[in-house]
């Protein structure tokens, strides 16, 4: 009997890029294309700049308990995650207390 693929495939759950100085547990990572249509026509929650590179991260209120999260890299690269908002909330803290990263108004 042939089987395809493995019952205990395990894949690499999703994680922020290392410049972000704050992890969230339960993390989706979702392609440009879903990223960029889904936080369509939403206004951005929190902005926020690196410092001392060009990166920034924006948060998105999608949902009453989601948010999108852009990352934008220093070249101009979106990504995109999706996060449980009490996980961000509890995770803003460190980007607040993080000197390499300002608030953007």
């Amino acid at each position: 009997m042939a089987v395809r693929g493995s019952r205990d495939r395990r894949t690499d759950p999703a994680s922020l890029p290392a410049i972000v100085p704050f992890d969230i547990p339960h993390l989706s990572r979702l392609n440009w294309e879903l990223g960029s249509r889904v936080i369509e026509g939403t206004s951005v929650g929190d902005n926020w700049r690196h410092t001392g590179q060009r990166w920034e991260l924006s948060v998105f209120d999608v949902t009453e308990n989601t948010v999108v999260i852009r990352i934008r890299t220093s070249i101009g690269r979106e990504r995109f995650y999706s996060a449980i908002r009490s996980e961000l909330q509890s995770a803003l803290p460190e980007l607040e207390s993080a000197a390499t990263w300002r608030r953007i108004e």
